[in-house]
């Protein structure tokens, strides 16, 4: 234990060491240095390279052994999906021209927290799926800092949370010591820097496992691919951006006055206030020169692909592929659509429940929503001049994943309090790590869908409220305005609001509609789900990952 104390700090004053002589050498002189030790590293994981790609041709040899017996008696209708190969897939079309469709090579998914349960993960293993269908001979390794989950119980999480399958023989695990430098309460001062320093030091451990073929970053660290590209120039790199690290728009919300714009807001008074404000100047300087580094750019939605392409596109302009790809994050549509049924006949099951889908964290808003939902209560209760039964009036449902050991249990009691406060305790139902089968039946049984995101990168939740046929609610800002509750052209397909206020009266508004208009509203939402799909997501993905495939051939 001491020992890797040890490593890891030697290792940290290794790249402060370098961070602080950097502007003192020429870049030339440093790109050969990290050059140097990249081959280095290179040579020393090769020996666990060809026991990882060793195992895994074994594990398939057995997983086929097993498959035969059972494939001479069923149809070929049942076989795996991940066995056909789908070359129609691919919009480019290079992996035919270029002879990859048996490419089998080493996928590396840069993802320490792929076991947390959110969007962000249900993106990762979609990506895995869609990589297993397109390269059924590729290794997918997720670099994972979940060392109480085993490669079975992640992936049994990820069916039943997702109900996402996978083909076990092809995934790899493979465990990081060092996850802690990149959690932000390492880091109470200068966070943003301090975690974009700490990934290196993740990323120098994820490196030591195994350098794979190609790298991907699915969950915000970027500057893990610039180092990657530094170390390995022949190792193609992609990111797939959620959120940036920064954004010009959390440099416009120091000066905001409202208290609307996130935690940040207003922050930029005072001699402090400037400080920070000039850190974070500095700080997305430096996450532009970063962006540089990156082969290929994908972005979760039009929102984050436009702060993208502000941050970094300066330093793009010499890339192949400068400009980013705005791929959709996958939603159960199809899933959604089949087992839900949203008709006038159907309108007599939803009951007035409002529904949110998020996990338990500060960003996602939870006492905007607790509040919103108290005062459209009160509202409700003064305007119909009593006080109806408890199980006559409407119920809010708050489902979300909890980091156990984290922040995050704090914070969801904390927010049982404040229900316990508002007085809304007995009209409130908390379900943490909630199955999706689970989710299924909350989504067939409500009437309104809430996210109370501030710049809510995406939001995965309002895709699949619009597919399951509620009627959402969400706050006016990032993804949810800009590509999912908009008019299409034949009317609205939800709410937008930003105040507590705005979001009670969205509520009222929504329940109050007509029938009629509801199950329209409905309808509307459903058809406009169809750009979010599975289908849509692995179809993008692919080609993009085709695009690192030729490039490392």
């Amino acid at each position: 234990m001491m020992l890797l104390i040890l490593k890891s700090f030697i290792t940290l004053l290794s790249l402060l060491a370098t961070c602080v002589l950097l502007p003192q050498l020429p870049l030339g002189v440093l790109r050969l240095v990290l050059r140097a030790v990249g081959w280095v590293v290179q040579r020393r994981s090769r020996s666990r390279r060809d026991y990882i790609v060793s195992r895994v041709r074994a594990d398939e040899e057995e997983f086929s052994k097993r498959a035969k017996p059972s494939s001479a008696t069923t149809s070929g209708d049942d076989e795996e999906d991940w066995e056909k190969v789908d070359t129609s897939s691919s919009t480019s079309g290079t992996a035919g021209i270029n002879g990859n469709d048996e490419w089998d090579g080493i996928i590396g998914f840069f993802h320490p927290f792929c076991n947390a349960g959110g969007g962000g993960e249900r993106v990762l293993w979609e990506a895995v799926r869609a990589t297993q269908k397109r390269w059924p001979k590729a290794i997918c390794a997720i670099y994972t800092g979940d060392h109480e989950v085993n490669k079975a119980a992640m992936l049994e999480r990820v069916q039943n949370r997702f109900n996402i399958h996978l083909h076990a023989p092809t995934v790899v695990l493979l465990y990081l010591s060092t996850r802690k430098y990149v959690v932000s309460s390492m880091y109470p001062y200068m966070t943003l820097l301090g975690q974009s320093l700490g990934s290196l030091i993740v990323a120098y451990d994820a490196f030591s496992l195994l350098v794979p073929d190609i790298f991907v970053d699915t969950m915000g660290y970027a500057f893990t691919l610039a180092f990657s590209k530094l170390l390995f120039p022949s190792v193609p790199t992609a990111a797939y951006v959620h959120y940036p690290t920064i954004s010009t728009d959390m440099l416009q919300s120091l000066d905001d006055q409202t208290g609307l714009q996130g935690v940040n807001a207003g922050a930029g008074k005072g001699l402090k206030g400037q400080v920070k404000r000039k850190y974070w100047v500095a700080f997305a300087k430096l996450y532009g020169w970063v962006g540089g580094h990156v082969d290929v750019v994908m972005c979760n939605s039009s929102w984050t692909s436009a702060h993208i392409r502000a941050i970094w596109g300066p330093a793009r302009q010499s890339n192949t592929y400068k400009d980013p790809t705005v791929i959709f994050p996958p939603t159960a549509v199809s899933e959604l659509e089949s087992t839900i049924t949203v008709t006038p006949e159907t309108e007599s099951s939803r009951q007035p429940l409002i529904l949110y889908i998020a996990q338990f964290r500060p960003e996602k808003n939870h006492p905007l929503v607790l509040r919103s939902f108290a005062r459209f209560l009160q509202e409700r209760r003064k305007r119909l001049g009593e006080t109806p039964s408890p199980d006559q009036e409407p119920k809010l449902v708050l489902i979300g994943s909890v980091r156990h050991a984290s922040p995050d249990e704090t914070h969801i009691y904390n927010l049982r309090l404040l229900a316990h406060e508002l007085r809304i305790r007995d009209h409130t139902t908390f379900l943490c790590d909630a199955s999706w089968p689970a989710i299924l039946d909350h989504l067939g049984t409500a009437s309104i869908g809430v996210n109370a995101m501030w710049n809510e990168h995406f939001g995965i939740c309002v895709v699949e409220y619009q597919a399951a046929g509620l009627i959402s609610v969400v706050h006016d800002s990032g993804g949810p305005r800009e590509d999912i509750v908009i008019d299409l052209g034949d009317g609205a397909t939800g709410f937008r609001a930003s105040t507590e206020e705005e979001f009670a009266a969205s509520f009222e508004a929504a329940l109050a509609l007509p029938e009629e208009e509801k199950v329209a509203m409905r309808l509307r939402a459903r058809k406009s789900a169809l750009r979010f799909s599975e289908e849509e997501f692995s179809i993008k993905w692919i080609a993009d990952i085709e695009k690192l495939v030729s490039l490392r051939a």
